[in-house]
């Protein structure tokens, strides 16, 4: 079993095994060379300039592990895809204020936890579970609309449930301090003004 490093230019999505060149995105030529390298989070940033036209661009690397699968709720296994989970979890963060990469940081935490478990197989619905305890802490109304989707509730009265637990339990206090808020300071005294 081998390791994959993949290489993301800016505009172009590159896979880079150790083995071929490093096309340039601009010209297309197959060598370059690397003008700057820095460790960033969990690889390296590479910046790079073409051989031919000189033009820069800048590729991150990455270590992918293989050999994760997911066990689906039908028995199905398929390989562990990162940009599915990342899918999943900024539908459910869509349009909240959220910081800046929060959403990938969450995904970055969850890909690591399941790795270093050192299985090679993982049920979906640890998966699952993962993305929703992280939700919990981060967003409440992110944390319903997964938990919608993923719980697949049937009736109003579940849903009730879910939202009642979040509420006798302080998470949705909690978490409501540590978001960013959807207006600004001004905007909330005019309201609290407006409300007297």
């Amino acid at each position: 079993m081998t390791d994959t490093i993949y290489c993301i230019n800016i505009n172009f999505a590159i896979l880079y095994s150790g083995f071929g060149a490093m096309n340039c995105p601009y010209c297309g030529y197959d060598d370059s060379k690397v003008i700057d390298s820095r460790d960033i989070n969990d690889g390296i940033r590479r910046r790079r300039q073409c051989l031919k036209c000189g033009s820069r661009f800048t590729t991150y690397e990455r270590l992918q592990p293989t050999g994760l699968f997911v066990i689906k709720k039908d028995e199905r296994r398929e390989e562990f895809n990162r940009e599915k989970l990342l899918a999943g979890i900024r539908k459910a963060c869509e349009k909240r204020p959220l910081a800046s990469g929060t959403v990938e940081k969450m995904a970055d935490d969850i890909e690591a936890a399941l790795y270093r478990s050192g299985r090679l197989e993982v049920p979906s619905a640890i998966i699952g579970d993962m993305v929703m305890e992280k939700l919990k802490e981060l967003d409440h109304i992110a944390y319903i609309r997964f938990a919608s989707v993923y719980r697949d509730f049937t009736d109003i009265t579940t849903l009730k449930e879910v939202v009642d637990a979040l509420v006798s339990d302080g998470s949705a206090l909690a978490s409501s301090k540590n978001q960013l808020s959807l207006l600004s300071e001004e905007e909330l005294t005019e309201l609290a003004k407006r409300g007297k």
